[in-house]
């Protein structure tokens, strides 16, 4: 049994004769003749008997006709469906960001799926760098958007962005008249840092140790660039932060003020290993892409 044979046997099912259902089909009446004969063979009871010169369906033949039907209608769904996804992308995407990416570049990519793809359900999960590389390696999110630090092991990657960070300072700070913030202003500063492993923090200690200059008294360590804005902005200390980190915030609370020599963080664009990407899962990393 093959779907051509079924196709014969429905289109005769339809059109009431043999010459009917083969000009349907766009073949000859023996060969549609010959499927319905075959597809009796593989199936071991007549589909039709001739009265009258007409082909009548066998009641076997109707039961099994019910079917046919239903499969089609099935396939019927799945081109439906089909056509639903492709033409106005109904699916989800999942994505998790650190958080200094969370209020820029995100939202923009976001705004311009939806753009394309209205019908999308988009899930947004903000992380620390080394959650979302765990939840990306075990295929919970189509999308990672991490620091450079993350094992690499067993995700695909690529270099996102390499931001400058900045020295933020609390306004009126002694330090917010400067043009350009260097180590020996720093020194014995209070100082909102990123945790020891963050990759930012250990070279902005590295800078230090090759200047040769004490490091700035740090009194909070947090994961969060965030954290740093709000505790900076709280005129706890100076900190770190890139431009898109403090996008959305109200920048009237901080000044900024480049820091040298130039510290650059790196976030990676990460994704499931071996896994094939979906038509929606392509057009986000080109909103992201472009939304930088």
């Amino acid at each position: 049994m093959n779907m051509r044979q079924i196709e014969a046997f429905a289109a005769v099912m339809k059109a009431g004769t043999v010459s009917r259902a083969a000009e349907i089909l766009g073949v000859s009446q023996p060969a549609v003749s010959r499927l319905i004969a075959d597809l009796e063979a593989s199936l071991g009871f007549g589909l039709f008997s001739r009265v009258r010169s007409r082909v009548v369906p066998t009641p076997e033949g109707r039961i099994f006709y019910e079917d046919v039907e239903a499969s089609f209608r099935g396939m019927d769904r799945l081109r439906s469906t089909a056509a639903r996804i492709r033409d106005s992308g109904a699916g989800e995407i999942r994505i998790a960001s650190l958080s200094s990416l969370s209020g820029s570049i995100v939202p923009k990519a976001i705004v311009k799926f939806r753009n394309r793809w209205p019908d999308a359900t988009v899930t947004l999960m903000v992380q620390s760098s080394r959650d979302v590389r765990d939840g990306v390696a075990s295929g919970a999110y189509d999308i990672g958007l991490a620091a450079d630090e993350i094992d690499l092991t067993g995700i695909e990657h690529q270099i996102f962005v390499q931001p400058r960070e900045l020295c933020a300072l609390p306004p009126g700070h002694p330090l917010a008249e400067r043009e350009v913030i260097r180590p020996h202003d720093l020194s014995g500063v209070d100082f909102i840092a990123y945790v020891p492993e963050d990759r930012v923090r250990r070279r902005f200690e590295m800078i230090f140790a090759e200047a040769g200059v004490p490091m700035p008294r740090i009194v909070v360590e947090t994961l969060y660039a965030s954290t740093v804005y709000a505790l900076v902005a709280d005129g706890i200390g100076a900190g770190l932060l890139t431009s898109y980190a403090i996008t959305g915030f109200d920048q009237s609370r901080v000044v900024l003020r480049p820091f040298e020599p130039a510290v650059n963080s790196r976030t990676l664009l990460i994704r499931p290993p071996e896994r094939p990407k979906s038509q929606l899962v392509r057009d986000f990393i080109d909103c992201l892409m472009e939304s930088r």
